[in-house]
Formats: structure tokens, C-alpha cells, sequence
């Protein structure tokens, strides 16, 4: 199982980068635990300062934007 965690405020492209994940999860079949951290202290930890931010298994692999169906999909076969 994979660890995700999409680290934002809660805006509407934090939600969407939520449901790609899921979504491509889904598609693979791999089964994941996504976690949305909203608490900005949290958030900056990570060294994030432009949301959303995806960090899987602790290692943060994206900053800034939706990702993509196909982003996803990488990560998460990687």
C-alpha cells in the first residue's frame, strides 16, 4: 500500500488532485491511504511553499498544480 498525502488549504485544485489520485489508483488497482493535510505548519515542513503538493511514501513528488492522470499513474507504478 502506498502512502499519499496532498498537502493544500482545501481549494478546489487540492480536491481535484485528490480525486486524480484516487481515480488512477483505482485504475490500477493498486490500493493506497490518501491523507489531505490542510495545516500549514505541516504543509511547510515538507519544504512546500506553492500548492497542491504530492508526497507519497514521504518523499514529495509534486508542487503547484493538478497533476495529471498520467503523473499519477508514474508515481504510482514507480
Amino acid at each position: 500500500m502506498k502512502n499519499i498525502k496532498v498537502l493544500g488549504t482545501g481549494c478546489a485544485k487540492c480536491k481535484n488532485t485528490v480525486q486524480v489520485l484516487a481515480d488512477s489508483a483505482q485504475a490500477l488497482g493498486i490500493e493506497v491511504k490518501i491523507e489531505k493535510i490542510e495545516d500549514l505548519p505541516q504543509i511547510m515542513a515538507y519544504g512546500v511553499m506553492s500548492t497542491p503538493a504530492v508526497v507519497i511514501d514521504e518523499t514529495v513528488v509534486h508542487k503547484g498544480g493538478v497533476p495529471t492522470k498520467d503523473q499519477a499513474t508514474q508515481w504510482l507504478q514507480g
